[in-house]
């Protein structure tokens, strides 16, 4: 399941949780406790999310950052189905939410040595 980051803000600053996630049909959906802090924290804020994938022994890999706004997933179809995509949260979750962030900004770069150069 990959990995990833959300950046929102918490009490004015800036807070980072390590999150599973998927994408979904062009948005990332990550499933959380809704009585959590990220949960409160993303309700129609924008937020950042960064996912990045290393390959040590090649030293290559790639990074994306999106930013957009972040919602929370009420329609009980939409719940159902994505319960069905097996998303799982790190941390137990009592109060299962799903949030969905829209990107509106993309950013990403290959990391590490180009085709045919030696990394240094």
């Amino acid at each position: 399941m990959p990995v990833g980051r959300i950046i929102f803000t918490r009490r004015a600053l800036p807070a980072v949780e390590v999150v599973h996630f998927a994408i979904d049909r062009g948005e990332i959906v990550i499933r959380t406790d809704g009585g959590g802090q990220l949960a409160a924290a993303a309700r129609g804020a924008v937020v950042a999310f960064e996912a990045d994938f290393f390959d040590a022994p090649r030293q290559t890999g790639w990074s994306v950052t999106a930013v957009g706004p972040a919602r929370e997933v009420t329609d009980r179809g939409e719940v159902e189905r994505l319960r069905e995509m097996g998303l799982r949260s790190w941390a137990p979750v009592a109060d299962e939410h799903f949030i969905r962030v829209s990107p509106q900004l993309l950013d990403g770069r290959r990391l590490g040595a180009r085709a045919g150069q030696s990394a240094a």
